[in-house]
């Protein structure tokens, strides 16, 4: 036998290639992992559960989805690497097996406001194209028929070198289909001018009323007062005509402030770049007040919120034009397409027809392509971006979800499981971050870890079969099979919210009664209205009740690694005015992004070095060993304890802290209960927000929320992200809240919270323009006893009817 044949062949007669089937991990140290080391087998769907917290994300995404993704990124030259993320590797000793991953995670999709459905997937470039070639009259190509696409037109001399130079008149255009009203937006603004400003005072007398704009400012007040156009000690009402142009509308300019070159803009165009250009969403609170009570957002008359240009709504086919289609709800825009017949275009069609039935196919059918991108829950943002990946010819790929089955109802969730075996069966390796016990059932390997969360979890504590997880004694194992059951008595209402004729989005004419002073729950299939009820027409009906509404959606907490939940809460405050007091010293010194931050980190705590496509280097700063603040700032103590220490205390710790004795501050003791109150009791203070998991995100929000003084809460499925455990403490918190006097309305998928309520409203029967009416309102055991609905029979085999 050669060489290279025994090397080719083991002992057991199987190929050496054969051999690779497991991917190894050893010694994963990422975040809160403890050394963790466990073998996963390729080809297989294995499942990553444990309570919210205790390292699924850190082992799956920040371990083994980002080496993977580092070591494809290292196959480019270095150029193409200057262009692209450059990723650190993780804390890992080894990590072996590894192939291509593709992430579908729950990032939502980016709120720019010319961002829709259609843009983020491949169907608006594919129906573009479409309508190019067999629209009529033809108005022009593809970019004809885009919105985000103005049409451009210039003319001029230019030279030609070529031979003895020779100047040549020339004329260019390009036609693009964005409505030049609207610029591709949908929406025009009208701004309240009196918001803006207070005209019976000078511009020296402090007459902005903007958030932000301070007197002192050189980029936005000073540059109006001291421009040299305006007379900043009149006041604005008394300005002349011009006066007034140039201070709203004028051109940008070129200006010298105290010796700076500024540029002066009219007030109006630097309020829609400042404030208008940005989804509204993706304001700041207080930012978002200001727009909304300064600025209104009515539907472009002119292109009727298509975005689209005349030219582009006048091409059809067959009597649409591609404004039509992009509204059409998208089963009947995929029947649409299939009764196309042109072999000219024949492999478009082919793709597009694909591209429209994956959408059906996932259960996002009743979306239109024109639906802003911004306005999809996490699971809806999460299905699109499946949508490339589904008829993908790929083999041993690894893909990688978080939480598939997040804003699933039970119905839909077996639909899911189909499309994770299926991607399974076609020879991948399929890695799920899941809670659901439905989709942990269908695993062929399941990693639990725990036991705890935070710095008590990040251990492997069970590896093996959905019988051994079962039978495994672990947190998630006890929990499995566990069923709420129905309530024997529910409360009373001490009122009713009446919404009547709803129509926002997809509900028809909708009228119904929730009842105040209890646990209701909304419920149905994906896109049946929920939201759409609660949103649009709750909030102003609850604010004029019991003390206004509190919203709690599922958007996403934004901040910084200087972010932590002490900032984010509020908590920060009375702890540095606590030991500014205790002191005698200013409360700035102990803020770590202030007067009290080490000069050589910035605060940061650690000293980052750029090292251009490679990943860059984090060291601990060698002068305050990761602590961030000045050594003179941890000479100041309150109880025995610096503000580093203090920081590095979990939320259980610091309450006790903080309760009695020499620390006590009740303000800080309040905000600290009501995170102890929602379940993070284990989170430091000082743990930057972007070590958080989705779960810990949700909550931080809700216990930031209670604070405020408000009769009704209106929760966004609070049980995205929670293990099963989690599920009882958050149905104990929403009981508290309801015996306090408060009114608690829920959307909510899961059967636990719905066997729980008071109050169920079922919207349906199906979702987009098959769903949007009221198919049952009651008590949850009327709902399991008609079985009339959806919901009614995915609840009766929930608790056991």
């Amino acid at each position: 036998m050669s060489m290279a044949t025994r090397t080719d062949t083991q002992s057991d007669g199987r190929h050496a290639a054969d051999s690779h089937d497991l991917i190894r991990v050893h010694g994963a140290r990422e975040n809160n992992l403890k050394d963790v080391s466990i073998e996963i087998p390729k080809r297989r769907l294995t499942v990553f559960t444990g309570v919210s917290g205790s390292g699924k994300s850190s082992l799956v995404f920040h371990t083994i989805a980002a080496e993977s993704q580092r070591l494809i990124n290292e196959t480019y030259s270095a150029f193409v690497q200057g262009f692209m993320p450059t990723l650190a590797r993780p804390e890992v000793d080894v990590l072996d097996g590894l192939t291509t991953a593709i992430i579908v995670d729950q990032q939502r999709l980016g709120a720019d406001p010319r961002s829709t459905v259609g843009t983020v997937t491949d169907a608006n470039a594919m129906l573009r194209v479409l309508f190019s070639r067999l629209g009529i009259p033809h108005i022009g190509p593809p970019g004809a028929y885009a919105f985000n696409v103005p049409s451009v037109r210039a003319s001029g001399a230019i030279t030609v070198e070529r031979g003895a130079k020779k100047a040549v008149k020339a004329t260019f255009s390009r036609t693009g289909g964005m409505c030049t009203r609207c610029e591709g937006r949908g929406t025009v603004s009208d701004i309240d001018l009196t918001q803006l400003y207070d005209d019976s005072k000078s511009l020296a007398e402090g007459a902005f009323t903007i958030p932000g704009w301070k007197s002192d400012s050189f980029w936005t007040v000073r540059v109006y007062a001291e421009s040299g156009l305006l007379d900043p000690d009149k006041p604005i009402r008394e300005f002349t005509k011009k006066e007034m142009q140039d201070f709203l509308y004028r051109e940008p300019t070129k200006v010298k402030v105290e010796g700076v070159n500024l540029t002066y803009e009219g007030l109006i165009p630097k309020i829609q770049k400042s404030f208008l250009s940005k989804d509204k969403e993706a304001l700041q609170p207080h930012i978002r007040a200001f727009v909304e009570r300064a600025v209104t957002f009515t539907t472009c008359p002119e292109c009727d919120g298509t975005r689209l240009g005349e030219g582009a709504r006048s091409s059809k086919i067959k009597g649409i034009s591609i404004a039509d289609a992009c509204a059409m709800q998208i089963s009947d825009l995929a029947e649409w397409v299939r009764g196309l017949d042109e072999p000219s275009v024949a492999p478009l069609l082919g793709s597009l027809r694909h591209t429209l039935e994956s959408f059906v196919e996932i259960g996002l059918g009743y979306l239109s392509l024109d639906r802003p991108s911004g306005t999809l829950s996490g699971g809806e943002a999460q299905r699109v971006k499946m949508i490339r990946h589904l008829g993908s010819s790929l083999t041993d790929t690894t893909y990688v979800f978080d939480e598939p089955t997040t804003g699933l109802h039970p119905h839909d969730i077996q639909r899911m499981n189909d499309l994770l075996l299926r991607l399974r069966d076609k020879g991948n390796t399929v890695l799920v971050v899941e809670h659901k016990p439905e989709t942990i059932a269908i695993a062929d390997h399941v990693v639990d870890l725990g036991p705890g969360a935070g710095t008590a979890g990040g251990t492997v504590c069970f590896e093996g079969s959905v019988e051994g997880l079962r039978a495994g004694g672990t947190v998630t194992g006890r929990h499995f099979d566990d069923r709420a059951s129905l309530k024997e008595t529910v409360r009373k209402p001490t009122g009713t919210l009446e919404i009547r004729g709803a129509t926002t989005h997809n509900l028809q004419g909708v009228d119904v009664d929730i009842p105040l002073g209890v646990l209701a729950v909304v419920t149905g299939v994906a896109g049946s209205g929920k939201s759409s009820l609660v949103h649009g027409s709750l909030p102003g009906q609850a604010g004029a009740a019991d003390g206004g509404v509190i919203a709690v959606g599922q958007g996403p907490i934004r901040g910084s690694r200087r972010s932590n939940p002490a900032t984010y809460t509020g908590l920060l405050d009375p702890i540095r005015k606590a030991f500014a007091k205790a002191n005698g010293v200013k409360p700035a010194l102990f803020s770590a992004n202030s007067e009290g931050a080490c000069p050589t980190c910035n605060g940061v705590g650690v000293i980052y070095t750029d090292l251009a496509m490679m990943a860059g280097v984090a060291s601990t700063c060698e002068d305050c060993e990761g602590k961030r603040f000045q050594a003179s700032v941890l000479d100041h103590r309150l109880g025995g304890r610096d503000i580093s220490e203090v920081l590095a205390m979990s939320v259980a710790e610091a309450e006790e802290f903080f309760g009695d004795g020499e620390a006590r501050t009740p303000a800080a003791h309040r905000i600290l209960g009501r995170l102890a109150d929602v379940g993070l009791g284990y989170l430091s203070l000082g743990q930057p927000l972007t070590t958080l998991s989705g779960g810990e995100r949700q909550r931080l929000k809700l216990a930031t929320h209670m604070a405020e003084k408000g009769g009704v809460y209106l929760l966004d499925e609070p049980t995205a992200g929670l293990h099963l455990a989690d599920v009882e403490q958050l149905l104990g918190l929403l009981d508290r809240l309801v015996d306090s006097g408060k009114s608690v309305i829920v959307v909510e998928h899961h059967q636990a919270v719905m066997a729980h309520a008071d109050w169920i409203i079922d919207l349906g029967p199906g979702a987009g323009h098959d769903g949007g009416r009221i198919v049952f309102e009651g008590t949850p055991a009327d709902l399991v006893a008609a079985r009339s609905t959806l919901t009614g029979e995915h609840l009766a085999a929930y608790v056991g009817i």
